[in-house]
């Protein structure tokens, strides 16, 4: 008789999966982290994603201005941190769309290799997203106050879940 493997081992054999659950549940715990300051404040801070979205879209450099709030000379500390950190993501997302459009072109079933490549793409334009995230927390704390610089990450981590979301509710699962 063979031995069946629980169903959390199988699951969580792809790398891309593990990686998604710890990213997720980092995210998850810095909004417990964060949610007591805004609480603090005596002000409930509730985004409407929807709202986000849509402004996101719309001039997400607006609406970063708008929400942070930034004085002058924060600003210019800033802008050029946030830039390096857009041309970073684009990166990242540029081999994300690299790996989701082999994956929807492929005629044929794919083969245990190419899973594994695209596998291991994916992970690692996940990496180099986290990567870019740690160098902008990094460079953030030194050149806003705290709580400005936890804001934005804080928004950051709202918009990349938006486009994650979207992401994978439009990519099929490997047959």
């Amino acid at each position: 008789m063979k031995k069946s493997r629980p169903v959390a081992v199988e699951t969580f054999n792809n790398g891309v999966e593990m990686a998604r659950l710890i990213v997720g549940a980092a995210l998850f715990a810095m909004g417990f982290m964060l949610a007591p300051a805004a609480f603090a404040q005596g002000k409930q801070d509730v985004t409407d994603m929807q709202a986000l979205q849509k402004a996101v879209q719309t001039d997400k450099r607006a609406f970063v201005a708008t929400t942070l709030k930034l004085t002058d000379a924060e600003g210019k500390k800033f802008w050029p941190l946030y830039e390096v950190y857009q041309r970073d993501l684009n990166m990242a997302n540029r081999r994300r769309v690299v790996v989701v459009e082999r994956l929807i072109a492929l005629d044929k079933p794919l083969s245990d290799l190419y899973a594994k490549s695209l596998a291991s793409e994916l992970l690692a334009s996940d990496d180099a997203e986290i990567k870019a995230r740690k160098a902008l927390q990094s460079r953030l704390m030194r050149a806003l106050p705290p709580r400005k610089a936890a804001r934005y990450l804080q928004l950051e981590s709202k918009i990349r879940a938006l486009n994650a979301y979207n992401i994978a509710s439009t990519i099929p699962l490997i047959e």
